[in-house]
């Protein structure tokens, strides 16, 4: 079921967030984990018209956006870095993924992503 929601983050980004936290789980899930990817599938049945959408005309603008959760994983404390680029109105990069270093502090975590976003920017 992962591997499926995993296929639709392509072109399902709000789902993104979700799908990540459930996988992280793979290995030993609960009985709340299979819950929590049903409540997934239920949204998607729910809201079949949402996904990508690139209009014929926009701006030619590079706007990125990045944010991080410090200490958000509780048993490694690694923060989990999210952000996303929009080229005009249209998003041409997303990610969520967790970062590889301790950070020990918010200020941290945010330095982090705003790296890796202006990375991906460059």
């Amino acid at each position: 079921m992962i591997g499926s929601l995993m296929y639709l983050t392509a072109s399902r980004p709000d789902i993104m967030f979700a799908v990540c936290a459930c996988a992280r789980h793979q290995v030993t899930p609960k009985e709340y984990h299979l819950h929590t990817v049903k409540r997934i599938f239920q949204y998607l049945k729910g809201h079949p018209k949402l996904g990508l959408w690139y209009p014929k005309v926009s701006p030619f603008d590079l706007v990125a956006y990045s944010d991080s959760d410090y200490d958000g994983a509780t048993q490694d404390r690694k923060s989990t870095t999210k952000g996303c680029q929009f080229l005009g109105r249209r998003l041409i990069l997303w990610q969520c993924k967790k970062q590889t270093i301790v950070a020990t502090s918010t200020t941290e975590a945010e330095y982090v992503v705003a790296a890796s976003c202006c990375g991906q920017v460059l």
